[in-house]
């Protein structure tokens, strides 16, 4: 018998999707009911993507202001350190839990402490949820990350596209604090983070 997580299950539905009719696929995923505030579809087409690995935005719309607002208000959440990623390429930050922050998922980062990163261009990875992962594909806001369903990888790693815009701050910022939530069992709420 074969066993086909979440995820597979909605790779094989993008793969077996009408991939050339212009608009992306959408993957009907009902959001688990674990308290998380269910995200808006993003606008817009889908943001394009090398696909594989290395995982890089090929078509980023960067705006400093926003990425430096991005970047200052994640690392506002207790515990975590700006480093450098031991998971990306060169140049990407680590979104990092200090040793004295207690991990209520260690298992989801295989023994590392970096939850996140943010690429040189403002796209970042994070590992959530599995859920939460695919909520994140189906809205556009990112995109499952190419090495889902491998051993040894985390099933709910997703790119978040490049936030363009101050509002879509907000949802980059939710994104990176659940996963921040559910790495450390923490309840931390995105709106103290300003």
């Amino acid at each position: 018998m074969i066993m086909i997580g979440a995820v597979g299950l909605a790779l094989i539905a993008l793969a077996c999707s009408d991939a050339g009719q212009g608009e992306p696929p959408t993957i009907d995923a009902p959001v688990a009911d674990d308290g998380l505030v269910a995200l808006p579809e993003r606008e817009g087409p889908r943001r394009q993507t090398t696909g594989t690995v290395p995982h890089v935005q090929v078509d980023p719309v960067t705006n400093p202001e926003v990425d430096a607002e991005l970047r200052r208000r994640a690392f506002l959440l207790p515990g975590v350190e700006e480093r450098a990623s031991i998971r990306s390429l060169p140049g990407a930050v680590a979104l990092w839990l200090s040793d004295d922050i207690e991990l209520s998922r260690d298992d989801v980062l295989g023994g590392a402490r970096e939850f996140a990163h943010f690429h040189p261009d403002g796209s970042l990875h994070v590992w959530l949820p599995v859920d939460r992962a695919i909520e994140v594909d189906a809205t556009k806001w990112g995109e499952i990350h190419p090495w889902a369903n491998r051993d040894g990888f985390w099933d709910g790693v997703v790119m978040v596209y490049v936030p363009e815009t101050t509002e879509e701050i907000d949802i980059a910022l939710r994104i990176i604090v659940d996963a921040y939530n559910f790495i450390t069992g923490a309840s931390v709420n995105p709106e103290q983070l300003r």
